[in-house]
């Protein structure tokens, strides 16, 4: 069996022939532009990437900038604290120091006022021994001593130094110290102050000599 081809069908297969390669060179163009086009969204991410990158290091830039500012602050500050715990130290030593000075001072020539107050009550002294030694009169002498004894009592009064009374006081231990006991001839003078031996003294409300006294069981 013969199969006869004429010329227009010849012509029509070249012309499928023709729009078949037509359309796959279009096809082979759109894959190498799709291609390019990836490659072009690569650099673009990558150009994207340095972008995110740079702004990343412009953002740390200012955290870092401020942690700095941060830590000058508080160095700042730490330099004033110590400036003022030093000066106050300095101040606090020197205030120590003046402070010995002047106790010392109080301790060496604080009696200085009491000695010199007492000074009077000398004087009185020798000159009622000088009349001792001059006159027959024991009155006056003994009244010359009551004076000069009662001077030197409110003398004493003077400096917060006052007599601890003793008669019939009832026995204290933070007051007196008793050198004798007597049997009482009274129920109501057991534990009572009989006599005293010596007296007793008090600076201001501190006792600086107990009294000696006898007291009654």
């Amino acid at each position: 069996m013969y199969i006869y081809i004429t010329d227009n069908k010849i012509d029509r297969i070249k012309m499928k022939d023709m729009s078949d390669r037509k359309k796959q060179h279009s096809t082979e163009e759109g894959q190498c532009g799709k291609g390019f086009d990836t490659t072009k969204n690569q650099g673009n991410a990558e150009n994207t990437s340095e972008t995110s990158v740079q702004t990343d290091n412009v953002a740390e830039e200012p955290a870092d900038e401020q942690k700095m500012s941060a830590a000058v602050d508080w160095e700042e500050k730490y330099n004033q604290i110590n400036d003022s715990h030093l000066r106050l130290m300095a101040e606090f030593d020197n205030y120590r120091k003046r402070t010995l000075r002047e106790k010392a001072a109080l301790i060496k020539s604080g009696g200085e006022a009491v000695l010199t107050d007492l000074l009077p009550v000398i004087d009185d002294f020798e000159r009622a021994l000088s009349n001792v030694k001059n006159t027959d009169d024991t009155t006056a002498v003994i009244q010359g001593l009551e004076l000069i004894y009662v001077k030197f009592i409110a003398y004493l009064s003077q400096q917060g130094v006052k007599v601890i009374e003793t008669k019939d006081q009832l026995f204290n231990t933070e007051l007196y110290e008793a050198v004798a006991t007597i049997p009482a001839s009274e129920e109501g003078l057991k534990g009572i102050i009989l006599d005293c031996i010596q007296t007793g003294y008090m600076l201001n409300d501190k006792v600086i000599r107990h009294a000696k006294v006898v007291v009654g069981e």
